[in-house]
C-alpha cells in the first residue's frame, strides 16, 4: 500500500464523511482512474515520433501506452481515418496512486511559475482535467534522450456525484489548486 492510500483511508475518508455527512464510508468518493493522453502532431513528417512519445509515457507512468487512432479524416490536419496520431495510458490502483503522488510532490513544483491548478476544470460529473506543456517536469525524464517537448493531458476520473465532493477530494489528496 503506498503512502497516498493510506493517506486516503486515514485522512480523506472521514474528512469527505464529515463535510458531506455520509451515512457510510463507502459513500466517499474515491479516485478511479487516471488517463494521460499525449498526442503526437508531428507523425506524418517523422515516422520515429510515436515510438519516442511512447516511449517517454511509458518511462513517466511505469506502464506500456496504446496507440490512439484518428476516429475520422480531417483534410485540414492531413489525418487520415484509422492513422496513430497518439497514445495514452490508464492507470489504476497502485500505479495510479504513486504517479499522482509523482505529479503534486514531485512534478508540479517543477513548473516554471507554477501559480496552481484551475479548480473550474471540472466537467460536471466530478472529473478533473488538466494539461501538462511538456514531459520535462517528470524528474525520470532527461533532458539530452527526447527529441522534442511534449505536452500531455491528466484526466482525473472520480466516483464522486458533484464537483464539489471531487473538487474536495482531490484537495484533500494533495492536489494544488490555485487560491
Amino acid at each position: 500500500m503506498t503512502k497516498l492510500q493510506e493517506t486516503y483511508k486515514k485522512e480523506v475518508v472521514p474528512a469527505l464523511v464529515k463535510k458531506f455527512n455520509y451515512s457510510s464510508v463507502m459513500q466517499a468518493p474515491k479516485l478511479e482512474k487516471v488517463v494521460i493522453n499525449m498526442g503526437v502532431n508531428d507523425v506524418r513528417e517523422n515516422s520515429k515520433a510515436l515510438e519516442n512519445a511512447m516511449r517517454d509515457l511509458s518511462i513517466i507512468t511505469g506502464q506500456k501506452p496504446v496507440a490512439t487512432k484518428a476516429k475520422k479524416s480531417i483534410a485540414g490536419f492531413k489525418i487520415r481515418e484509422g492513422q496513430e496520431i497518439g497514445c495514452k495510458v490508464t492507470l489504476r490502483a497502485d500505479k495510479m496512486y504513486d504517479f499522482v503522488y509523482k505529479l503534486f510532490n514531485v512534478a508540479l513544483p517543477r513548473v516554471r511559475d507554477f501559480k496552481g491548478l484551475s479548480p473550474n476544470s471540472f466537467d460536471g460529473r466530478g472529473n478533473y482535467s488538466m494539461g501538462v506543456k511538456e514531459q520535462l517536469i517528470f524528474p525520470e525524464i532527461e533532458y539530452d534522450k527526447i527529441d522534442k517537448l511534449r505536452g500531455m493531458d491528466i484526466i482525473f476520473v472520480t466516483t464522486a456525484n458533484t464537483d464539489e465532493e471531487a473538487k474536495e477530494l482531490l484537495a484533500l489528496l494533495g492536489m494544488p489548486f490555485a487560491k
